[in-house]
């Protein structure tokens, strides 16, 4: 491994393999049932959280790891001879990861250097940066120079979903109630994408069969796209959605992945969504 060493969270919602060819270490947030609490996508798999949530008559909540979770993933990458460190976390505006993780990154400034980076994104478009970054790393770049490959990306990377309902955003706190029960009465789906870190409407689809053409638009609206992102929840059918891409992006171009419990409490069942990384590389590298 290089001097520089990545960090990340369990919302990146990077393959396992991916995590472990790019030397990425990840911090789990918390999935709470009750006074169950398991730790994002190491207690609890995407398949297992959904067949809970099935089965739950409250709706489960999420929690940001510790600042101690975090100076413990730390040292421990000094330990192992990392000179700096790069921690890539999910929006502040979503989540109170990164601040928990600043807090780390000055208890350990005497054995290591940590450079904690707000994303202002989640899922895929954190994990494309933290891909970057990491890359950057293995290739010999300085903290300074890992960190800035990271930063470059937050104007370019654009994430484009819809939930099959409004219900889990609305008692999550991601929407307002107001919107969550138009949307039910209308029997909506609408578009939403996160801008500058939080999420916000983007077009008014009423059917899922609309919501994907919206999907596919906002993808295809790209000039140039080097990475390309697919994330579904549950048992969401990706097959129209790549189908409607593969004439632009073959299928071995585009990285598929589940969402994390985390996320996936927010979204519930028969989410789907893209993840664009328009920042300037070869069109159709997925990693």
């Amino acid at each position: 491994m290089g001097k520089v060493r990545v960090v990340t969270d369990s919302t990146a919602d990077i393959p396992d393999a991916l995590m472990r060819e790019w030397g990425i270490a990840m911090v789990p947030l918390l999935v709470n049932f009750g006074a169950e609490s398991y730790r994002d996508r190491v207690d609890i798999t995407h398949q297992q959280f959904m067949e809970r949530l099935a089965a739950s008559k409250a709706l489960p909540t999420t929690s940001q790891p510790s600042p101690g979770q975090f100076e413990e993933e730390y040292r421990r990458l000094a330990g192992e001879g990392a000179e700096g460190i790069v921690s890539l976390h999910i929006s502040e505006r979503l989540s109170g990861t990164v601040g928990a993780a600043r807090l780390a990154a000055e208890a350990v400034a005497d054995a290591v250097q940590v450079e904690v980076v707000d994303s202002r994104s989640v899922s895929l478009g954190l994990g494309f940066m933290a891909l970057e970054a990491a890359r950057g790393a293995r290739e010999g770049a300085d903290l300074a120079t890992a960190v800035a490959a990271a930063q470059r990306m937050i104007p370019n990377t654009h994430i484009i979903f819809f939930a099959d309902t409004l219900e889990y955003l609305q008692k999550g706190g991601r929407i307002g109630r107001a919107a969550a029960i138009a949307g039910s009465i209308l029997a909506l789906k609408p578009l939403m994408r996160i801008d500058e870190g939080v999420v916000v409407p983007h077009e008014r689809t009423r059917t899922r069969s609309k919501a994907i053409d919206g999907l596919v638009k906002f993808v295809n609206d790209f000039p140039r796209v080097k990475r390309l992102g697919v994330l579904k929840s549950g048992d969401a059918d990706l097959e129209p959605l790549l189908d409607r891409l593969a004439p632009r992006f073959p299928r071995d171009t585009i990285l598929v992945t589940e969402v994390s419990p985390v996320i996936a409490v927010h979204l519930g069942p028969g989410a789907l969504g893209c993840i664009v990384d328009a920042s300037n590389g070869v069109t159709g590298e997925l990693r």
